[in-house]
């Protein structure tokens, strides 16, 4: 852990002589770094201060974050001083990057985010009428906004939360598949001590795949027939899809696929650079045609992925982190787009899809999907993030199966007279949430993550798509365990 500035001056101090001389010889800032055993070695910022820039105390006023890569900071700090930006923007070891991928055909600043504003939320205003904004809402703002309500609108939001949740659980299954052909891939890695992954990996791969194999969309390489999805207008197409996974990572799922189910075209799309374990594996399948797009989500045009055009595919994502899921969904089904040739011709490319959701806090209105489903629940952005918030309860400690936790029905009972005598009482709903049971504020958290996928199945269903939402694995393997799982109609 780094020291404070204040403790770093006295250890400075007792270490003056340490490192080859006195501080005003050495030049050095004098920030002491107990892992290293030294000193900073980088140069003070000025002649005012003895600390460099990473380590001189700062103020936020001073310090922004940098506009090519606003995720690059140090010890969740920005890194770039104010009166700085013009010349690090010039220098950022990200511009080189960020030039060349505004360079690529496939590349559309925005054109998956979505907007408060869409077509079919023309009248989302909050309250006092006033336009929504647009800008991202973090997990702090959506505390606030939780304990700024009165008493009996958090009761009121509890209760359309159990209800809601009351009426869509029917749509829920378990569905934990280990296909025959995994379980010889898997024997086969270990045998060769081959394998690069923890089992609870395996065992989600294995069962997104076989989730898909049940679902119609390809049969497993050890019975190659065409699947029902092959098969268009009645003619038998024996190609194999093209696999684009989501947040790929270091491709470990795509690896499964491409190794048990006969892949021969893969898309990984990753915005971050990783150690691309994987890909050495898949390039040495000669058969086998692979291609990295680093990008955002948000910003790729699928339809504009020259050696994508006129290709079959198939969308696959691991642990798509919040709203990440929407922005692939959007991605994959580009309606919003006036060409309607490029969106009638995505459309009948697409072969299936199975994404493994993740992370639903930070979940964000202007992106999510199904706005419509909220809003004629009566629930208003406010709440919807609200909702997002609570999630985080169902996976901040072990609190075993999900089937074991108490319904918050027994809660809401607690909540109705505490409702009836209104807002009696300073700081209310802060004070109920800090009262509030670590299992009951879990199971409420796993209701709205419910809430949330549940939008979106619906989102795929309105596309005239077969759909289904399921538990693909146990929560001692993960508690993160919602599978999205789509194809074409004619697919079962």
């Amino acid at each position: 852990m780094i020291l404070s500035v204040g403790a770093s001056m006295e250890n400075g101090s007792a270490r003056s002589n340490l490192g080859g001389g006195s501080m005003e010889e050495r030049k050095r800032c004098i920030f002491w770094l107990p892992n290293k055993n030294r000193f900073c070695a980088n140069s003070p910022l000025n002649a005012s201060t003895s600390f460099c820039g990473n380590h001189n105390s700062r103020s936020h006023e001073q310090w922004v974050p940098c506009p090519i890569d606003p995720s690059h900071m140090r010890h969740g700090a920005c890194v770039v001083l104010e009166q700085n930006l013009q010349g690090h923007v010039k220098r950022c070891p990200m511009l080189k990057q960020a030039q060349s991928l505004s360079l690529q055909p496939f590349y559309q600043k925005g054109i998956n985010a979505g907007s408060d504003e869409e077509q079919e939320e023309e009248e989302t205003s909050d309250v006092d009428g006033s336009r929504l904004p647009t800008m991202n809402v973090s997990s702090e703002m959506k505390r606030n906004a939780v304990q700024k309500m009165s008493v009996i609108e958090f009761c009121n939001l509890i209760e359309k939360i159990e209800d809601l949740h009351e009426s869509l659980y029917k749509d829920i299954e378990d569905s934990h598949q280990m296909p025959d052909v995994c379980s010889l891939w898997i024997k086969t890695k270990v045998e060769e001590r081959k394998l690069p992954f923890q089992e609870k990996h395996i065992v989600q791969q294995a069962s997104i795949v076989g989730n898909l194999e049940n679902f119609g969309v390809f049969k497993n390489s050890l019975e190659r027939k065409p699947s029902k999805c092959e098969e268009v207008d009645g003619v038998e197409d024996d190609s194999v899809p093209a696999v684009i996974e989501f947040g790929a990572g270091r491709g470990y799922l795509t690896q499964m696929l491409a190794d048990c189910y006969g892949i021969k075209q893969v898309f990984l799309v990753e915005r971050k650079s990783y150690k691309l374990k994987a890909d050495r594996s898949l390039r040495q399948n000669e058969s086998l045609m692979l291609e990295r797009l680093r990008i955002d989500i948000e910003d790729l045009d699928l339809n504009s992925v020259e050696s994508l055009q006129g290709v079959p595919f198939l969308a696959i994502g691991k642990h798509l982190c919040g709203p990440a899921t929407d922005l692939a969904l959007r991605c994959c089904f580009p309606e919003y787009r006036k060409d309607r040739n490029e969106q009638c011709s995505a459309k009948s490319n697409f072969r299936g899809l199975a994404i493994a959701t993740c992370c639903h806090h930070l979940c964000q209105w202007k992106h999510y999907t199904n706005k419509r489903y909220f809003l004629d629940l009566g629930m208003s952005k406010k709440e919807f993030h609200a909702i997002t918030w609570f999630t985080s309860w169902a996976v901040d400690a072990n609190h075993g199966s999900e089937s074991d936790l108490p319904d918050i029905a027994d809660c809401t009972s607690h909540l109705h007279s505490i409702k009836e005598q209104g807002n009696g009482c300073a700081k209310g709903v802060e004070k109920m949430l800090a009262e509030m049971e670590s299992a009951k504020r879990a199971a409420l958290g796993f209701k709205c993550k419910w809430i949330i996928d549940i939008g979106r199945l619906m989102w795929l269903r309105e596309r005239g798509l077969d759909a289904k939402l399921v538990k693909y694995v146990p929560p001692s393997i993960s508690p993160e365990n919602h599978l999205l799982i789509a194809g074409p109609s004619n697919c079962l």
